[in-house]
């Protein structure tokens, strides 16, 4: 097997598709599925199980990926080493963030990064919350944007600013024309939250408590803008962050849903930066990271 391969297997263990995986290969699906069988054979043991239309890991395949990963991680390691050793400005920084910021705290601190580093090459992946941690622990990422400490051991995370949260109320809400809301006041209403297992659903029921009720949930979905469309067709309210243009520092667009400052809680959510404990990082990505930390706390307005 050669490295080619192996991140062949890597993407599909992580549940892509061997048509897909195929296409952007651009290989015929039967030549993949030969490489795959080849892997297997290699191995001494079936890695993948067919669950439906979908490859699934086996017991087997879960140990074998972990040791692939280390591998890929340690050789792509080593081609960004040769290449900032040549040409220290042209490193390549692996940044995943939380897709919220991708309109307005990424694109200012990557490009203020880039005026002063211009040779400086970026990777970046945006996902949901629980995504972002599994980046730093595969080693696809040296650095991530997110909101609220991941709460894992293996990983180091540093405050770099609060963002508030609003009530976001349908347009033709009894609140509507407010400024300024309890959190209270809603007490009764359905909510839209994010499913569980994102750090806004966790921080919108400790809010909730804090103001002395629990959520009813309505909806639940996975993105923040899906969220607040659902709210100004009128099926609920949400504690959301205010949309955000992509300017530095940023100006709040005007929404079409009404958007009020809570009034009896702190409502906000905190934004950090994390890597992994204790990894010395490369010089390109320690260069970023203290970009980040001294510029990111301005992103906000006012």
């Amino acid at each position: 097997m050669d490295l080619h391969v192996l991140r062949l297997f890597q993407e599909v263990a992580r549940g892509a598709t061997v048509t897909d995986t195929a296409a952007r290969a651009r290989l015929t699906q039967p030549a993949l599925s030969r490489a795959l069988h080849r892997i297997e054979r290699e191995a001494g043991a079936a890695l993948f199980q067919r669950s439906g239309r979908a490859l699934r890991l086996t017991p087997a395949g879960h140990a074998f990926a972990g040791h692939v990963a280390a591998i890929l991680e340690r050789y792509d390691e080593g081609l960004r080493a040769v290449a900032e050793a040549v040409d220290p400005e042209s490193g390549v920084i692996p940044l995943a963030f939380l897709h919220t910021f991708g309109t307005w705290l990424v694109p200012p601190v990557v490009s203020s990064y880039r005026a002063d580093h211009p040779r400086a090459r970026f990777e970046l992946r945006q996902h949901g919350e629980e995504g972002l941690a599994r980046e730093l622990l595969d080693g696809t990422a040296d650095l991530v944007l997110t909101s609220g400490d991941p709460g894992d051991p293996l990983i180091e995370w540093v405050r770099l600013l609060e963002e508030p949260l609003l009530l976001a109320v349908p347009p033709k809400h009894r609140l509507a024309r407010r400024k300024q809301a309890r959190l209270a006041d809603v007490a009764e209403e359905s909510f839209i939250l994010l499913r569980r297992g994102y750090a806004l659903r966790e921080t919108t029921e400790q809010l909730c408590a804090r103001a002395g009720f629990s959520p009813r949930v309505g909806f639940e979905g996975e993105e923040v803008e899906t969220l607040r469309g659902l709210v100004t067709a009128g099926l609920g309210v949400a504690l959301l962050p205010l949309p955000h243009t992509a300017t530095f520092p940023p100006a709040p667009t005007t929404p079409t849903t009404p958007h009020l400052r809570v009034t009896d809680v702190p409502a906000a959510r905190d934004i950090g930066l994390a890597q992994l404990s204790g990894r010395v990082l490369p010089p390109a990505s320690a260069r970023f990271r203290e970009h980040v930390l001294a510029t990111a706390p301005r992103a906000l307005p006012g």
